[in-house]
């Protein structure tokens, strides 16, 4: 946590308040008259005119305060904290800069988290606080949680590096440090909430204060890292400006010291490299400092940052280092940041280091980048022999996509991230480049295990399919470097404008490749299921990627997906988009993207009894001898039937859930809810253009509870919908009416859903209601199974899952695991094997055996792994069965061994 407040810095301390006294544009705001608001209390005139707020913000807002009297119960906190709640909202309404965030919080006497959570307080009704402020109000939170997650590294950091300790007054030299960061990462880098590439811009900025600090105060590490030619400096030379000057001018970077903190802190060296190079660099210049030998004054780096903050009108950043109240976490928020893991038995040597937001990160980083080593920037050998085998070689159009898209990748990385971030941005496109031919090759190869063919030109050739693959890669990659997160809730919302900030979070990626969302969703199943080795949070994230695609993303206007609806239901498509019955069946997970970006036909059932089908991944069916002004029937897309029976289980999911919290008292409301939800889906898809599932499922509610006689209010909906887990309140605010204008989810309800569906919603309401709708059924989610540790039957504490990576550390790897053993790794003390076969032995089942000497020994049950990863139980029962799977197995192998054979023949006849 960061330190107390100290004495040695208060010389600049006072500085930085009297400075926060000033607002930012205080030549631009005339003086608050107190006669002119007389009418309003004295305290808040008083804390108005400290703040140094206009007349306008004044009225409103003592307006906002007016019209929250009747719920101070709720909110629960003191008048002027409220009033100071209401004065940001205020501000960030009325677009006025007049004060700072950090100004408003010393007024208050709050810090950062407190003040967050009143003003979400504030939001009683649904206009109270507009998604303008919600925008502003997120932006900040992540800000705070990234800079104090980077100053705690820091502190970390310079303990290790410097010999002195935070109370002594060497110490305090490293202000200048910080504040030179701070103003780097203001100046260099646009996305704020970002901590990868900041974190590697600190390590640029701590080499350069290591190279200009006095031998003596250094760590041996690091003082030996310095480079030979690198004469560090003495504390005369220091103190002497003329020797100084006539010292020889520095090298720019010290790579072996930049080299030794990527190391120590778990960064990769050419990253930090680059960033120096580029962003560090480019700002050294402004300072004119690129290639001086001396470290800026403090006094000159304090003013320069105090401009950027006070045209921010922000956090001040520099609080962190002074242990400033405004910034300092709750006891309680230390307790669960610095929360670390079970920690190994005394008598081991593995310990588990504390999981902090940056190290996470760094960990993550390390393990793609591992996973990717034995991958090249081109295809390998067997992906070469796969497009060589194609009917059409796809390789110069694949290369030829890959130069287009990593030019426009980079370039639009750096207008997000940074002016001189576009090379980072190569560097991630190449990460992604790497993956994205691994996942290909392994798809190839389990699609020819399936199918018994080498030829997959027509999949090779499409471009959709490489565009996805390569787009999920993408994301893969920046959802590893913390670039691509659901923390910001930023995601631009369908009609909501134009972001706060500009961001890298998903749909990012699709805007920059130019993919539907529709045909991206195609490839995420796939992908999980040919990469085994991707993280339980990167598998999370595409699983929310899958989830903001069928709520909102493929809804918007100009998707194919409308148009295979219009097909479906206006086109003379063989069946409904999904039938009632097979809502309620078990979603299977036996399809491919092969299935999926080739195959739309169904296979023969679906069609008429006239129309052949070829039941192949390669070839499409066509009907034929159509009787004479018969009207064809279209066969059914296989992506949209499967997009409609993962969309009910979402649907059925959400709605089950936001039940549970506001109708438990009448649970039979639920399926007759979730009939109208999913008629409306099936009948009545228009309405989801350019709008939000959950905005049909609030109306569903609503509606039935209406018909039957529930109070419940659009109010209660709402507050119980905000605590759902990734819920934004665009969702309910910002709702499409009619085109280019939005309104909230009580104006859609009357002026369209009720419009569009009341004889169905009056029909809940006779003696003769419509049929229930099916409940899905709601399985456990396909993308979970790679990383779960499976149970060893038999016993009740032993669970084994594949070792991804053999330099990963066992502490990172299974943090919480009370032991730890790698098959062909460095075991460690050699009575683990001791406590292994203790606790193997305590199991039940073994103590029941060993009280009954008599009884014959069982057989073990043995551990099956099915295609998908999921185990099954399955004791040997007979000598017999063992002969007949022996027997089966042995058939299988002769057929594999004939196939292979045939294979060779053909391509033998070929040549010749």
């Amino acid at each position: 946590m960061p330190p107390k407040k100290r004495n040695s810095g208060t010389t600049q301390i006072k500085e930085v308040k009297s400075a926060e006294s000033v607002s930012p544009n205080k030549k631009e705001c005339p003086e608050l008259s107190f006669k002119k608001h007389r009418d309003k209390d004295a305290e808040f005139v008083t804390l108005c005119k400290s703040l140094h707020v206009t007349d306008v913000v004044c009225d409103h807002t003592w307006s906002l305060g007016k019209s929250l009297q009747e719920f101070m119960d709720e909110i629960a906190d003191s008048q002027r904290r409220v009033w100071g709640a209401c004065l940001f909202v205020s501000g960030i309404d009325l677009d006025v800069a007049s004060f700072t965030v950090t100004q408003v919080l010393k007024a208050v006497n709050l810090n950062v988290k407190q003040f967050v959570a009143l003003v979400k307080k504030l939001d009683v009704n649904m206009n109270t606080i507009s998604t303008k402020v919600h925008s502003a109000l997120t932006r900040l939170e992540n800000k705070y949680d990234a800079l104090l997650a980077l100053y705690q590294r820091f502190e970390k950091t310079c303990r290790k590096i410097f010999a002195m300790a935070p109370d002594n007054p060497e110490w305090e030299a490293l202000r200048s440090c910080w504040t030179m960061f701070l103003l780097a990462k203001g100046r260099a880098l646009q996305k704020e909430d970002d901590l990868v590439i900041p974190f590697q811009l600190l390590l640029c900025t701590l080499e350069l204060f290591i190279k200009r600090c006095p031998p003596d105060l250094l760590q041996p590490l690091y003082k030996s890292a310095i480079s030979k030619f690198q004469s560090p400096p003495t504390r005369t030379s220091r103190r002497s400006q003329s020797k100084a000057k006539s010292r020889p001018l520095e090298p720019e970077v010290d790579l072996q010291l930049l080299k030794t903190l990527s190391n120590e802190n778990d960064c990769n060296g050419e990253e930090v490299k680059n960033v120096y190079q580029t962003s560090f660099l480019a700002f050294l210049e402004t300072l004119d400092l690129s290639r001086s030998p001396d470290f800026p004054q403090a006094k000159d780096l304090n003013q320069q940052y105090e401009d950027h903050y006070l045209k921010s009108r922000d956090i001040d950043g520099r609080l962190f280092f002074d242990g400033d109240e405004t910034v300092l976490p709750s006891k309680v928020e230390i307790l669960q940041e610095e929360k670390t893991p079970k920690k190994n038995l005394p008598d081991e040597e593995v310990l588990v280091p504390p999981q902090t937001p940056i190290r996470t990160a760094m960990t993550s980083i390390l393990q793609l980048r591992g996973d990717l080593t034995s991958n090249g920037d081109q295809p390998s050998n067997n992906l070469i022999q796969y497009f060589k085998n194609c009917t059409v070689d796809p390789t110069q159009d694949v290369l030829k996509r890959l130069e287009t898209i990593g030019q426009e990748f980079s370039r639009q990385f750096g207008e997000a991230v940074g002016p001189h971030c576009v090379g980072l941005g190569w560097q991630r496109f190449k990460l992604g480049t790497r993956l994205y031919y691994k996942i290909m090759e392994a798809m190839l190869k389990s699609e020819e295990k399936r199918l018994s063919v080498q030829n997959f030109s027509k999949l090779l050739n499409d471009a959709k399919f490489h565009t996805s693959l390569l787009a999920c890669a993408l994301e893969v990659v920046m959802a590893t470097y913390r670039e691509s997160s659901w923390r910001t809730g930023g995601y631009n919302h369908v009609g909501a404008g134009d972001p706060v900030e500009t961001h890298l979070c998903f749909p990012w990626i699709l805007d920059v490749v130019h993919l539907p969302a529709f045909d991206f969703y195609k490839v995420i199943e796939s992908f999980i299921k040919a990469e085994p080795t991707l993280s339980k949070d990167i598998v999370k994230h595409l699983e929310t990627c899958e989830n903001l695609i069928m709520e909102r993303i493929a809804w918007r206007a100009g998707s194919p997906l409308f148009e295979l609806l219009k097909q479906e239901h206006g086109g003379g498509a063989a069946d409904q988009v999904e039938t009632p019955a097979s809502i309620s069946q078990p979603l299977q997970h036996n399809h491919t993207a092969a299935d999926l970006y080739l195959s739309p036909v169904r296979p023969g059932r679906d069609l008429p009894p006239e129309t052949p089908a070829t039941p192949t991944s390669q070839t499409s069916s066509q009907p034929l001898n159509q009787p004479a002004g018969h009207t064809p029937r279209l066969p059914k897309s296989n992506s949209l039937s499967l997009f409609y029976k993962k969309l009910y289980r979402l649907a059925y999911t959400r709605l089950q859930l936001l039940c549970s919290y506001l109708l438990s008292s009448h649970p039979e409301l639920e399926p007759i809810i979730w009939t109208l939800f999913q008629h409306t889906l099936q009948h009545e898809h228009e309405l989801m253009r350019d709008r939000h599932l959950d905005q049909l499922m609030m109306s569903a509610m609503y509606a039935i509870c209406k018909v039957k006689s529930v109070d419940l209010r659009f109010k209660t909906i709402v507050t119980a919908y905000k605590n759902m887990a990734n819920t934004s309140q665009e969702t309910f605010k910002h709702v499409l009416i009619t085109e280019g204008h939005y309104d909230s989810i009580i104006v859609f309800y009357n002026l369209v859903f009720m419009q569009k569906l009341k004889t169905n919603i009056l029909q809940y309401a006779s003696t003769r209601p419509p049929t229930l709708s099916p409940i899905p059924q709601i399985p456990r989610s396909p993308y979970k199974f790679p990383n779960s540790p499976l149970r060893v039957p038999g016993s009740n504490n032993v669970y084994i899952s594949p070792l991804k990576s053999s330099r990963m550390s066992p502490g990172i790897m299974t943090p919480r695991s009370k032991m730890l053993v790698s098959i062909g790794e460095s075991f460690g003390l050699p009575n683990r094997f001791q406590k292994i076969n203790q606790m193997v032995n305590s199991g039940d089942r073994s103590f029941k055996r060993s009280l009954d000497p008599s009884s014959a020994p069982k057989p073990l049950k043995r551990l099956r792994f099915d295609v998908d990863g999921q185990d099954e139980a399955d004791s040997s029962k007979s000598g017999r069965d063992s002969t007949l799977i022996l027997k089966l197995a042995e058939m299988s192998s002769t057929r594999n061994r004939m196939q292979e054979q045939k294979m060779k023949e053909d391509a033998e006849s070929k040549k010749e």
